[in-house]
């Protein structure tokens, strides 16, 4: 998960490892101080959930954390959806996120307060079979057939970027694929500029994609439309815009 290259994510990087153009692949070592979890959980209804019909049941309610970087968005949205670790109500509960940046899964793992809930491991989604055997796997141990909920929250610009207009209709499909719920927080297009931008800054080589992308305008639009047209989901609500200017959408399979 990555920013949008604000004031603050600039004035804290001390070199360049901390400055958000070194990060490519939205992987930024310091994301949760320039955007803390509370951004996002405040839209988010605790009730979630139950409102979704997950927790009126003994049966196991499955999360998927998409790009959840050191973990800390990861811990705070399963404490807000249970309401307690271990809830009385309902099912057990649990939460499995993953990022392509191993050093930062690690991070994750190692601050994690709830390891027989939560779990954190390296994944490249892009990767389409291992990626898709490793979610069916996790998904299978927990006798399910697919995520209750998948939460995607500002990843998408990162693999359109870098994998082009093709990688991103994958991801989605990919995610609807395995998903009965989507949550997610696409970046707008003033994002993809200020990355290129920052990329630029730096003396790197700009994006591959960047220049050559034909999905662009209202990001949120697009997403929905393959979403809706091409994965057999259909938007349920939106719960507004983050401080960022960046819409949640919640899908649900047809």
């Amino acid at each position: 998960m990555a920013a949008c290259g604000t004031e603050k994510a600039q004035s804290d990087a001390s070199d360049e490892t901390n400055e958000p153009g070194a990060a490519p692949f939205g992987n930024f070592i310091n994301y949760y101080t320039f955007n803390p979890p509370e951004n996002r959980l405040s839209l988010i209804p605790a009730t979630l959930l139950q409102d979704l019909g997950y927790r009126d049941s003994q049966q196991t309610t499955l999360m998927l954390d998409v790009g959840c970087n050191s973990g800390e968005l990861s811990v705070a949205l399963y404490k807000h959806l249970a309401q307690r670790p271990q809830c009385e109500a309902g099912g057990p509960l649990h939460l499995l996120g993953f990022d392509l940046d191993e050093q930062l899964v690690e991070r994750a793992r190692r601050s994690n307060p709830l390891p027989q809930h939560i779990s954190f491991i390296p994944l490249d989604i892009t990767k389409d079979t291992e990626s898709q055997r490793q979610l069916r796997d996790y998904v299978s141990q927990h006798g399910c057939s697919h995520f209750h909920l998948c939460v995607c929250l500002a990843v998408t610009m990162w693999v359109h970027l870098n994998h082009g207009d093709s990688g991103l209709l994958e991801l989605l499909s990919r995610l609807a694929s395995v998903s009965q719920h989507l949550l997610l927080e696409a970046q707008p297009w003033k994002c993809y500029r200020s990355a290129a931008r920052r990329l630029r800054k730096l003396g790197r080589s700009d994006f591959d994609h960047f220049k050559s992308l034909r999905i662009r305008g209202d990001m949120a639009e697009r997403v929905r439309e393959h979403l809706e047209r091409s994965c057999g989901m259909e938007l349920m609500r939106s719960f507004g815009s983050t401080a960022w200017d960046r819409k949640l959408m919640l899908f649900r399979r047809k």
